[in-house]
């Protein structure tokens, strides 16, 4: 699934109104925090941290935001909170496999606020490793292609060590083995093609569909959990 990820939300997000510009800016930030603290605050030298600035630059995040997640990653800004991933498991409606992955500095708050839309949406959270076992980790890279270019571009991909590729609407999303997902990216922009997104991706071993009712329900939820700061990216198995 790559159709619910975080570089995905926040396109779709950037023509939202103002009103939920604190909510793009507050998951923006904690990547960058996350970044900064993996990796140092030198972008330079630390390529996540240097794509997310990309993404935070995009969305005409202020300077200031984006230089305070940075030394709060590094330690340089200690705020006595600490922001950490984590990992929940849940069922939509349609027995949907989802795997919700957050960034928060309050786990009890996080798991509190996602069983509470869960419970009125249709859905429930399972115990670790209900789902998980049903999805594999790889790197994944969204590009802007069209019909003209799509199949060059996946050629691109595969010289520059692609695992997989799937190309849908104005997109094709690369997959690469988790250890090779930058350099596919630095690769690829060798060629002066755009990266619209980058990251690791969960993406599950077997796919199932669901009647028109049932989607309309599951796209409810997936924009009630996606209000939500703490969360950053959900997959599933549709």
């Amino acid at each position: 699934m790559s159709g619910h990820n975080k570089w995905s939300g926040i396109k779709h997000r950037k023509g939202a109104q103002d009103a939920k510009r604190a909510n793009i800016f507050t998951k923006l930030a904690r990547l960058i925090t996350i970044a900064a603290k993996e990796g140092g605050g030198n972008p330079e030298s630390n390529v996540k941290l240097k794509f997310v600035m990309e993404q935070a630059r995009k969305a005409n995040m202020p300077k200031d935001n984006v230089e305070r997640a940075i030394k709060k990653g590094t330690g340089e800004l200690n705020d006595g909170s600490q922001i950490e991933e984590v990992l929940y498991e849940a069922y939509g409606p349609g027995n949907i496999a989802m795997l919700i992955k957050c960034a928060t500095d309050n786990k009890n708050r996080t798991v509190g606020e996602i069983k509470t839309v869960l419970n009125k949406l249709g859905g429930k959270m399972v115990p670790e490793g209900s789902v998980s076992f049903s999805f594999r980790q790889l790197g994944e890279i969204e590009i802007a292609v069209n019909e003209d270019n799509f199949e060059q571009v996946e050629l691109e991909a595969i010289e520059a060590g692609a695992e997989d590729t799937i190309y849908s609407g104005d997109f094709l999303t690369i997959y690469t083995k988790p250890e090779n997902l930058w350099q596919v990216k630095a690769e690829l922009e060798k060629g002066a093609r755009e990266v619209e997104g980058a990251g690791l991706s969960f993406v599950p071993s077997q796919k199932i569909e669901i009647d028109q009712d049932t989607k309309l329900d599951y796209e409810n939820l997936l924009e009630k959990l996606d209000e939500l700061d703490d969360v950053q990216e959900i997959y599933d198995n549709l």
